[in-house]
């Protein structure tokens, strides 16, 4: 029995389950990719804000003398002007905050000492103390660096916080196999499954020369720099996914390619996930070898995460892989 007589003999909620998926992404005005092309990640999205406290909820927009350039954007609405804190000031503050790190510090050891359940965060996007450079993260903190001319310059107002309410609407980056996008949206709280797209800007991936995911301070930023020595910081609560395919080198594969056994094991998966029969799997091959295979299903899109996907790693027999032996390089 092949993988669709599969689906059509399966429960009949299923298949309904499906068909209103499918239905309510047509009904709605989702960014879809072109016949061919590959959708690989969406996920929300927005420049970047500073942390550091001299910086810390400011961003700037700069050429490459480090001139503020946001009232030489076209078309873009005028917006706040920023002054970084004196020294001094930031100084003192972080003083405090130092105090208050320490006494936090010695009462969790407190409690770990009578017994207490303590933890620390062991995600990948957890974030460091350390900045990676001070000019850009702790004296200054562009978000746009760009020359007359440049691909930066062109990217949409709407990304800026500090011009696009995001109680009221809402941006998202889309990765395919060809393509960066960004598309807005008037954003409902109440109702995350109504996304109306709007397209406010896209390059080919080929113009995109480097992603560098940026660990200061909470983790979630990533600088975009592109062909022309032009670059973004951007920042997204679910930047492992939405880099994974721009920072590292990934082969996808086409199911047809794979052994026997991979093939079935695909189909298997396919099917205990309840993947609509439009929707294909994205088959990778992540630096350790293994095979990475996961979807993204249509009834997962929302407002706020964008489209999760659900996934598995098999080795090269068809083998599933347990969560708890996965490699950093799995990931």
């Amino acid at each position: 029995m092949n993988i669709d007589t599969e689906r059509r003999s399966g429960h009949h909620g299923t298949d309904r389950g499906n068909r209103r998926a499918r239905k309510m992404r047509a009904d709605m005005n989702v960014w879809q990719p072109e016949s061919g092309e590959t959708l690989l990640a969406r996920a929300p999205v927005t420049f970047a804000t500073g942390a550091a406290m001299r910086v810390r909820g400011m961003r700037w927009f700069r050429d490459f003398e480090r001139h503020d350039i946001q009232s030489e954007l076209p078309g873009w609405p005028e917006g706040r002007v920023y002054t970084a804190r004196s020294t001094g000031g930031s100084a003192a503050r972080n003083t405090v905050k130092g105090a208050a790190i320490a006494v936090g510090v010695a009462v969790m050891g407190v409690l770990s000492f009578a017994g207490g359940n303590v933890s620390g965060s062991t995600s990948p996007d957890s974030g460091s103390d350390t900045p990676d450079d001070r000019d850009d993260e702790v004296l200054d903190f562009p978000v746009m660096w760009a020359a007359p001319g440049t691909i930066a310059r062109t990217l949409p107002w709407q990304l800026d916080p500090g011009r696009s309410d995001e109680k009221h609407y809402r941006t998202h980056a889309i990765v395919t196999d060809r393509r960066l996008v960004i598309v807005g949206f008037p954003f409902h709280k109440r109702d995350l499954k109504a996304i109306e797209d709007e397209v406010l800007w896209e390059i080919p991936r080929s113009t995109v020369s480097r992603v560098e995911r940026k660990e200061f301070k909470d983790g979630n930023d990533f600088k975009v720099a592109f062909t022309d020595g032009s670059w973004c910081r951007l920042s997204s609560i679910r930047r492992q996914r939405l880099t994974r395919y721009l920072v590292s080198h990934f082969d996808l594969i086409q199911q047809d390619s794979l052994t026997q056994a991979q093939q079935a094991a695909v189909n298997a998966y396919s099917v205990r996930v309840q993947a609509p029969a439009d929707v294909s799997p994205i088959i990778s091959r992540p630096p350790g070898g293994r095979y990475r295979v996961e979807f993204l299903l249509p009834s997962r899109l929302d407002a706020y995460f964008g489209a999760s996907e659900t996934n598995m790693l098999m080795d090269s027999d068809g083998r599933e892989i347990q969560a708890a032996d996965y490699r950093p390089e799995d990931l």
